[in-house]
């Protein structure tokens, strides 16, 4: 788990335990595995490999950051690598984050091999309700790990930015909708 949600499940600001790994007297182990996170060992004889397999799972918007995905693919293939993790399932896929039409995210949440799911970002596995997702991987005795867990920790902040995402969400899908419109009506009255 990382080091903000061993933090709060120890009843820890996760400043404090930040200062606590920076200066060697965190009372766990715990590595540094990207810019921003640290993985936190509950149990030095038990990994992620010995309790079960991880899920890799990458995700970009459009088919104009398929360099993106394949360097995020990498990024996370490489991490477990490192890490010394079993890998038993790996999906990316160019998708919106604001439905949940994703093929490949829906098959690898449903297998039962995987038991922690990998992401680099929260917003590659969803751009809003992540939490959701989350609570029920807990409920299942899965989890989720992010890697690169850099967003805001503010409440306030992340809500507005999950709004201002829906807004212009729905304004995008309405203007693609009008134009489609209306290059149907110039393709009846080219008919004619």
């Amino acid at each position: 788990m990382n080091l903000t949600e061993w933090a709060r499940a120890q009843g820890i600001a996760p400043r404090t335990a930040y200062r606590w790994f920076r200066e060697g007297t965190l009372p766990v182990p715990a590595q540094r595995v990207g810019p921003r996170t640290i993985l936190v060992n509950m149990d030095a004889n038990t990994s992620l490999s010995a309790t079960g397999g991880l899920g890799l799972y990458a995700r970009v918007s459009s088919h104009e950051q398929k360099a993106d995905l394949e360097r995020q693919t990498a990024r996370l293939a490489g991490w477990a690598a490192k890490a010394g993790h079993r890998v038993v399932r790996a999906e990316s896929e160019i998708g919106s984050g604001m439905n949940g039409g994703r093929r490949k995210a829906r098959r690898l949440l449903a297998d039962p091999d995987v038991t922690t799911v990998v992401v680099e970002h929260k917003d590659r596995l969803g751009r809003m309700n992540v939490e959701l997702v989350e609570a029920a991987l807990s409920a299942t005795g899965r989890r989720l790990v992010v890697l690169d867990d850099g967003e805001a920790e503010d409440d306030l902040v992340r809500e507005v930015v999950e709004v201002l995402t829906w807004f212009c969400a729905r304004l995008y899908g309405r203007r693609s909708a009008k134009n489609r419109a209306h290059k149907a009506l110039q393709a009846a009255a080219a008919d004619d």
